[in-house]
């Protein structure tokens, strides 16, 4: 049977700590936990669980502390928990099956992380697969009988193991403030980051986020380097960063740029919005609908289904057409339903 080291980093969990580590301590063999700069009970509660309790001051940089934390586990296998996580008695038992049966090949094993849409910032699905427990050490071996190679690729597992996500509050703000700070650094988001940004924009993000976000995103389009999906991205944020401005030459000139190359659902829904805020219905049906049905979404998928749904029963409402607005509700409730029973993988 393999051993687990039980891997977390935390700063402020007294809330939710004990909770996740009552649901591991018998799982795993080790438990190592790295303290970014608590002012609450929480040292306090880990060391109820565990000596391994390290300090990290923090960097404003997340994979520094999961690396510090890596370093200090000892078991075959790390498994990556985070504090407002919790693994029922159902999954407990899963879990301790997969621990005796593994095999020794398996170098990452993924479980369905769930319940993600309360107080989500970047999740588009209420339960998708995640990579939670990983070899620690990695073995290199050659592979073919003639122009060998060695076999880079890990061998992935993808278990039935549902890990619960059960978090009190959202965490956009915390994390926006850590875009900043490596924005002001002067330091360029990566393809993914720059991606990551707009999705927690798109999904938790308030008004005065997105004002604030949008003269980085502004800067950004003048960069003839990005990558087309790049673009895209900044042109759904710039969207609504330029109809909150009243800034209709940059509303156009996105939306433009963002049709003629491959539409997003979330520049269509932010036309529809200009259009009906200036009391347009008929035109802003259209925009609506084209997010709806004839484009896709890009960062957050309520944008292409319950949202122009609402809004184009809305429109048809104020032209006084009871039928049709009757069922736009209908179809976005229905939408609405059906999109927490979805996955991902």
């Amino acid at each position: 049977m393999i051993t687990i080291t039980a891997c977390m980093i935390v700063k402020n969990e007294e809330e939710v700590l004990k909770r996740c580590l009552d649901s591991l301590k018998n799982l795993v063999d080790e438990i190592v936990i790295v303290d970014t700069g608590s002012t609450d009970l929480t040292k306090e509660i880990a060391k109820t669980y565990t000596d391994k309790v390290y300090d990290f001051t923090w960097v404003h940089d997340f994979a520094a502390a999961r690396n510090y934390s890596f370093s200090k586990a000892t078991m075959d296998y790390i498994y990556v928990a985070d504090a407002d996580e919790e693994i029922d008695t159902e999954n407990q038992e899963k879990f301790r099956m997969l621990k005796e049966a593994m095999l020794p090949e398996i170098e990452i094993v993924q479980m369905y992380y769930t319940n993600q849409l309360q107080y989500g910032t970047t999740y588009n699905y209420d339960k998708e697969y995640r990579p939670k427990l990983y070899r620690r050490l990695r073995e290199f071996m050659w592979q073919d009988p003639i122009h060998e190679t060695v076999a880079l690729d890990p061998v992935i597992y993808d278990s039935d193991i549902e890990i619960i996500h059960r978090p009190t509050m959202s965490h956009a703000k915390r994390d926006f403030n850590n875009f900043y700070v490596i924005l002001n650094k002067g330091e360029r988001l990566s393809p993914k980051l720059t991606h990551m940004f707009a999705k927690e924009l798109f999904i938790a993000g308030e008004d005065d986020d997105f004002i604030k976000a949008g003269e980085y995103f502004d800067e950004w389009q003048k960069d003839t380097t990005r990558t087309s999906e790049e673009c895209s991205y900044i042109q759904c944020v710039l969207a609504k960063y330029a109809r909150l401005q009243g800034n209709l030459e940059l509303l156009m000139k996105v939306a433009l740029k963002n049709i003629a190359s491959k539409a997003s659902s979330e520049v269509c829904y932010e036309l529809g919005e200009h259009y009906f805020e200036l009391e347009d219905y008929e035109e802003a049906l259209i925009w609506y609908y084209n997010a709806a049905y004839e484009t896709e979404c890009q960062l957050n998928i309520h944008y292409g289904g319950d949202y122009p749904l609402m809004k184009l029963a809305d429109c048809y409402r104020e032209l006084g057409n009871v039928e049709q607005t009757r069922a736009y509700e209908e179809l976005a409730k229905n939408w609405s339903l059906s999109v927490n029973s979805r996955d991902t993988f």
